[in-house]
Order: C-alpha cells, then structure tokens, then sequence
C-alpha cells in the first residue's frame, strides 16, 4: 500500500477510476458527489492530476481525458488494492468460527478450554486462560482439536533475536570467530534471561559454525521472515549472520517491529 500512503493519492486514484468509468463530459460537481467531498477538493486535486500529466483538461474544466499515463496508473493502483483487499480477506478469515490447536490433554465436544502459547505452539487444555474457546469435536492428547466461540487474549510475551555478526569467508570466516562466545549465548540465553529457543542462520560461514558446535539450525531459509515469526510467537533466537548480509536481515526484522540485540562474534 506504499503507493496510496501520500497524501491525496487515495482521492487521485478515485478520480481518475471516475473518469475512466464516466464520459468525458463529466463535471467536477458530478465527482464531488460520487466521492463524497467539496468541489473545492475536486479541484485541487484536478489541477494536481492535470500537472503530473495523468489526465487533460482545459483551463481546468470538463471534459477531462486520462492520458495513457493516467490509464497505467489506474491499473497498477487497482492491482495493488486488490491485493491487499484479499490480504484483508485472508486475515479475516483467521477470525472464523473453528480454530486448531493441540489438545494439552484428552478433551471431549462441547468442554469450555483454556487456550495458551507455549515454545510457539497453541495449546488448549481444561485449565483456566486468559483466552478461551469450545472443543467442537473429540481430541485426545497431542492431537489436533477444532475449537470454537473464541474469546479473550492469550497470554504471550514477545520474544527477542541475538544476532551474532560473523566474518565473511575472505576476512577468515569462521576461524576467525569467536566460537566460546557463541556457545555460551547459546548456552546462557538472552541478557534478560531468556532461553534461547530457536537458531537462525544466514550464510554459508553460520553454517559451518553451527557444525562446529553442534548446534541445531531451526531457521535457515528466509530466515529474517522466520525469525520474526518465531519472536512474535514468544520465542527468542539467536542468529548467526554474515557480514554485509545482516543489514538486510535487520531491516527487516525492523520493519516487523521485532526486538534485537547486537553482538560482535569476531575473536
């Protein structure tokens, strides 16, 4: 949705999906009514249109013509609003009326549950929560179980990434890391306590690391994405990432808004 986060554009593309859709005599007063807002608005945003060559009009005034321009924009916002209008859709549709998580114990049709997140799996077992939901169909223990009537929040704290910069093969690789270091993060965890849940590797140089000491990797491959799941989820990790290749993965973990720390693994 970059595209309609300047101001006005939203209006532009409305405008312009107007006179596509209208004939060419088309008034300002005809499209203030259609949108909603003051001619004077309608105006504005004609002239603004006019000037960056999306539609022509003389002086201003009807009939306005869309340039091909204007046409190429008018598709490409179309497309970039019907997806996120079916992104909207699909998350809407998580709020359903069945949601599956594993039975905690055996759990019977029709048992009121406590919902809960624990190592990033939902749980839902007979014991209070502070989210509840219906057993909508038998489970036993360890199973899927379809649950209803959802309410409440779950109880979750989010989860923070260590990421340990290591050297590129040609400044040493992983000879050149400060291995002890690594293992007693991973060891220690978090420096507000915190266990480390989940490895996360980029790079061919983390790899051979975790080899090393025998770590398991967890995440490997669209790690940053990965990483950020997992951290939402109340997980924390620890990620192994090389040189130039962690600005990349930091930026994204800043666009999901995800806490990170850090830390230097060169000996």
């Amino acid at each position: 949705m970059k595209s309609f986060k300047k101001r006005g554009a939203l209006t532009h593309f409305q405008i312009l999906s107007e006179i596509c859709k209208q004939n060419p005599n088309l008034k300002q007063k005809d499209l203030a009514e259609s949108l909603d807002i003051t001619i004077q608005a309608v105006s504005e945003n004609i002239k603004t249109l006019v000037d960056e060559g999306y539609i022509t009009s003389k002086d201003g005034r009807s009939p306005y013509k869309i340039t091909q321009k204007g046409i190429d924009k008018v598709k490409k916002d179309a497309i970039i609003l019907r997806k996120y209008s079916d992104s909207v859709l699909e998350t809407m549709n998580h709020f359903k009326t069945v949601w599956p998580a594993i039975a905690a114990e055996k759990l019977k049709e029709g048992e009121s549950v406590g919902i809960y997140m624990e190592g990033g799996i939902l749980y839902a077992s007979k014991q209070p929560a502070s989210a509840t939901g219906t057993v909508l169909k038998d489970a036993e223990k360890g199973r899927d179980v379809a649950l209803g009537g959802l309410t409440g929040l779950i109880d979750m704290e989010i989860g923070e990434a260590i990421i340990i910069t290591v050297p590129n093969i040609k400044n040493g690789g992983s000879e050149a890391c400060d291995l002890e270091l690594i293992r007693n993060i991973y060891e220690n965890g978090t420096q507000h306590g915190g266990s480390i849940d989940k490895v996360a590797i980029v790079g061919t140089v983390s790899r051979s690391i975790t080899n090393q000491l025998n770590l398991p990797v967890d995440i490997e491959f669209a790690a940053a994405a990965g990483t950020a799941n997992a951290c939402r989820k109340g997980l924390n990790v620890m990620v192994l990432s090389v040189g130039d290749m962690t600005k990349a993965f930091i930026r994204e973990l800043e666009e999901e808004k995800v806490k990170y720390n850090i830390i230097d693994g060169l000996k």
